[in-house]
């Protein structure tokens, strides 16, 4: 259903000297019905990434397939069909919607400029059905964003992108801006939605476990490139790059027994300032088990096992050094286990 190939995106740096490279180099794809989880570190390229995918932004280079259509520089008519096809969900649900319009204005106004429907009577019966969907009754047409809760106005985002029945949703933090209380009900939603309706999602978060619980594939970002991809379960149980290995182990353990007894240590420093990268591996500064080529050479991103990518010099190292047709173990690279700084 959708492709990616080699994107980048970059920007001109704050003076005007040099260019950031928010997005380097990243590939990926979604079988039409899939969620592929997008996680990483506030600044890694994440947000970027969905903004390409659904052109808010233009890529600098690469491509992006849709249902075996380039739609990397489509513009005009063409680029408005798109537009139904793949529709985003914001982060933050009050920012996202019109302070002016009431929630029925609001869907209306996408039926509207799509053309969905031949007239009012049967938008606003579309309006009342796609309020129906998410779960929220049709009194609250009449309202406002503001006298709204967080949750409520989140499934109106979700309304809004279904309104031109498309078939891709990129959700950016979806729940993130939500109370606790309510990601898990909004979380339902989606897979139920996804269910029904037969969507395919690419679903983005800093935490490593809300990915888990949504998707099929996790890609895993760190300053703008893909350092691994792989089935959920792979990814979140028994990962390859040390990154990885930190997200996982930020991830709290419901056993107050058990989370106590975890060696867990901390990654040292901060993120390095995309504008200037580190040489080699982008995660060598703050890792572990780093060697003196992870600061020289880059690591390619390939197949550690099946279907399982990983872009580290010291899992490919010991992956070669297996015995044929031995399977490569969860205990791979040696060291604690590390937390991501919080």
């Amino acid at each position: 259903m959708l492709s990616v190939e080699h994107l980048v995106k970059d920007y001109r740096a704050a003076g005007g000297a040099g260019r950031v490279r928010a997005v380097d180099d990243v590939s990926f794809h979604l079988d039409a019905g899939s969620t592929l989880g997008i996680v990483g570190e506030s600044g890694c390229g994440k947000s970027t990434t969905a903004r390409l995918l659904v052109r808010l932004e233009e890529a600098s280079s690469g491509r992006i397939t849709l249902d075996g259509t380039d739609i990397t520089h489509l513009a005009g008519r063409r680029l408005r069909s798109v537009r139904r096809r793949v529709q985003l969900v914001f982060q933050d649900p009050y920012a996202s919607l019109n302070p002016r319009l009431t929630v029925g204005d609001a869907l209306l106004e996408v039926l509207t400029v799509h053309r969905v429907g031949t007239g009012t009577a049967m938008r606003r019966s579309r309006v009342a059905d796609l309020l129906d969907m998410v779960g929220l009754s049709l009194t609250l047409a009449g309202r406002y964003p503001h006298e709204m809760s967080g949750g409520q106005r989140q499934r109106v985002g979700i309304a809004r992108a279904l309104a031109v029945r498309p078939a891709v949703l990129v959700l950016d933090e979806p729940v993130s801006a939500l109370d606790v209380s309510v990601r898990a009900e909004v979380m339902n939603l989606l897979c139920r939605l996804r269910d029904e309706l037969g969507l395919t999602y690419v679903f983005i978060s800093h935490d490593l476990a809300m990915v888990r619980h949504i998707s099929d594939r996790i890609a895993v970002m760190y300053l703008g490139r893909l350092v691994e991809v792989g089935p959920w379960q792979a990814v979140s149980d028994a990962p390859l790059h040390p990154y990885t290995r930190a997200l996982q182990a930020a991830v709290p353990v419901a056993d107050p027994d058990a989370e106590a007894a975890r060696a867990v240590s901390v990654v040292i420093g901060e993120v390095p300032d995309a504008a200037a990268p580190p040489p080699g591996c982008r995660f060598h500064p703050r890792c572990p088990i780093a060697e003196p080529r992870c600061g020289e050479e880059v690591p390619a991103l390939v197949e550690q096992r099946t279907g399982h990518l990983a872009a580290c010099h010291l899992v490919t190292h010991e992956r070669r050094a297996t015995v044929p047709g031995d399977t490569l173990s969860g205990d791979t690279l040696s060291g604690d286990t590390v937390a991501a700084d919080q």
